[in-house]
């Protein structure tokens, strides 16, 4: 590997030293005292003793060089809107809100959640709570009442900073009743609720309790608030992740650790230059918006896009216009949007002037590799997948091509990013397994900056969910299934538990979702193991046909499921064969595009779908059930 296998050594041999080095990417009002204090195993607290502040790091430091850059695009096709905000503008704006928050007495250390559609407002809500040593939480915008309030119980914030509504696909989302009805669930009440008026939907304010944003803003005027200097361990944010008990878990985000590791990954892993436009199709309700439309892109002196909208509306073609409308260098999406565009007219991106665009990057997902050499042949553009998690903040896996362009390798993320000891160990015994063969994917301690640094609230949950699993040594679980080559690059193969167990056999869901997507007749598909009697379990497959014409009849939908189990049996061999394959328009997806497996094989079985707060559109569910209905 060149210089990326000096480079990577380095920073697991070494981490004292390698990350010393790349903290000198951002600004540090008192340089810390310990790089890596590891007292406290499995917990790794870096950067001790230095004092710094996100929100410095992310905006006032640009102001001297990029006062008149734009640092804040909000594209929205949902309203038909867009606004441009300089460095000094956002600026203005986030010492605005910061004052908004101090005026209703948020402190450093306090919590502040924010349950936001995708406008300026949250942006300025999140660099607020980082200027005065707050601590945020953002919770999906739309999430169900129920969600929320488990949410804000466990945060207990001082301060909800919300809208009255959001807008998806065209339809309206009003978040005032469903935060209403969660303050009224929930035990923990904040003292104040601070309300963005859209004017989408109406509202009827709590007396005592809400506050109007524009009649605050106006009150506060040109604030000046000065970033408060916190340690490097502070925390800055709370964003929860669904946990195995049905209790969420708030991963626990640092601030000296997170910005150094964001900065690192802005430069060696996604090629950004300071000055360039980079373009997340996200939501920041998910740690990928965080790190990589709100923090990183900015800490990196960049100008992010703020996009309000869905990948398909007014058309199919709506991310490459806005791609060649700011010029973006870099775009990172999800493998599920590609896709979903894939089923569209390719004009609608041969139309676009995309010859700014160097790279563009895919995470939230294993990608297939026919869905990788679409895009790519299409773009004519380097198409860099990489692997991650909530708890990580950053990729795990990946191709840092900012160090050495190391080739990619289809259906792999590629190898271990910088201070990532990555080992593929058998689930059983918990040693590492030979090249090529499949076993959990764990990394060894120190986590590297920008890891969570525990559980909120609750240090035992830390140790006992991500650092108990594997009897023979101490080390983090992905809960992920992978396989390793000799080269080092992964293949991720889905979660240890979406493993389907045919008849002894152990298969992940990815392997078989792969060789299906490669029939050509094939646009999506999502595999979920049923409960079978004899076997224990068989592979269902959903299949969403690139022609719907050729699945209209009984005979039709016969000839591609014999086709697809036949590529099934040939790829993998017959005990991969589903056993099942069934054809649907749509597949249920959650607003951030990731599939609800879960679900779909509670249908399977006959059980309740389980928690569907974030579906989005209830029909694709209607059609697993018809479609199981139709062929038992």
């Amino acid at each position: 590997m060149g210089s990326y296998r000096d480079y990577y050594r380095r920073s697991v041999e070494q981490p004292q030293e390698f990350w010393g080095e790349k903290a000198a990417l951002i600004d540090w009002h008192r340089p810390f005292e310990q790089v890596l204090d590891g007292s406290r195993k499995p917990f790794a607290a870096w950067f001790r003793g230095g004092l710094t502040n996100l929100c410095h790091n992310a905006v006032d430091r640009h102001l001297a060089a990029r006062a008149q850059q734009p640092a804040l695009v909000w594209e929205s096709t949902e309203v038909d809107r867009s606004r441009s905000y300089s460095y000094t503008e956002l600026h203005r704006e986030v010492q605005r809100m910061a004052a908004i928050l101090q005026r209703h007495g948020v402190e450093a250390g306090d919590r502040v959640l924010l349950y936001m559609p995708m406008i300026p407002e949250a942006v300025f809500g999140m660099l607020a709570c980082a200027r005065i040593g707050a601590i945020h939480s953002v919770v999906f915008g739309g999430f169900a009442a129920l969600s929320l309030a488990t949410r804000i119980d466990d945060a207990r914030p001082k301060l909800i900073l919300s809208s009255d509504a959001g807008s998806r696909a065209g339809r309206v989302v009003p978040y005032k009743p469903l935060l209403d009805e969660a303050i009224e669930r929930a035990t923990h009440k904040p003292a104040a609720v601070l309300m963005v008026d859209r004017g989408l939907h109406p509202m009827q304010p709590v007396a005592g309790r809400d506050l109007d944003y524009a009649t605050e803003r106006a009150a506060v005027g040109d604030a000046v608030v000065p970033c408060a200097w916190v340690d490097a361990t502070h925390p800055s944010y709370i964003l929860y992740t669904s946990g195995t008990t049905g209790r969420p878990k708030g991963v626990q985000r640092d601030t000296g650790g997170y910005a150094v590791a964001l900065a690192t990954s802005m430069r060696d892993i996604f090629c950004g230059r300071p000055g360039g436009t980079y373009f997340c199709s996200s939501d920041i309700g998910w740690v990928v918006g965080h790190s990589y439309i709100v923090y990183g892109p900015l800490i990196h002196g960049m100008t992010t896009v703020l996009y309000e909208g869905t990948p398909v509306r007014p058309d199919a073609g709506i991310l490459w216009r806005l791609a060649e409308r700011h010029r973006a260098q870099v775009m990172f999406s999800s493998p599920t949007a590609v896709r979903v565009l894939k089923k569209f007219a390719p004009e609608l991106m041969r139309q676009c002037d995309l010859s700014s665009l160097e790279r563009l990057f895919l995470a939230g997902e294993p990608l297939d590799e026919p869905t990788a050499s679409w895009i790519s042949g299409m773009l004519g553009k380097p198409v860099v997948d990489n692997y991650w998690q909530t708890e990580t903040g950053w990729p795990i896996l990946g191709i840092a091509a900012g160090v050495e362009a190391l080739a990619p390798k289809a259906g792999s993320p590629g190898v271990a990013m910088p201070g990532y000891k990555v080992s593929i160990l058998d689930e059983s015994s918990g040693r590492p397994v030979p090249a090529g063969e499949k076993g959990v994917l764990a990394i060894d301690w120190p986590l590297p900056p920008g890891c969570m640094q525990t559980v909120w609230g609750d240090d035992q949950r830390f140790v006992d969910t991500y650092w108990s699993n594997f009897a023979s040594a101490q080390v983090y679980s992905t809960f992920d299934w992978g396989v390793a080559d000799e080269q080092g690059y992964v293949t991720i193969l889905g979660r240890t538990d979406d493993v389907i167990n045919v008849a002894g056999h152990r298969l992940g869901t990815r392997e078989i979702e792969e060789s299906i997507s490669s029939h050509a007749a094939v646009a999506e598909v999502a595999v979920v193991g049923a409960a079978d009697a004899v076997k224990g379990q068989q592979a269902v497959a959903f299949v969403v046909p690139r022609d719907a014409a050729r699945t209209a009849d009984a005979q039709g939908r016969t000839e591609l499921a014999a086709q697809i189990m036949q590529t099934v049996q040939v790829q993998l061999g017959a005990v991969a064969r589903p056993a099942r394959v069934l054809f649907v328009g749509m597949l249920p997806k959650t607003r951030s595009g990731k599939l609800l497996r879960r679900s779909i094989q509670a249908l399977c079985e006959q059980r309740a779908p389980g928690d569907l707060t974030t579906l989005e559109d209830p029909a694709a569910l209607e059609q697993i059930r018809s479609a199981l209905a139709e062929q038992p």
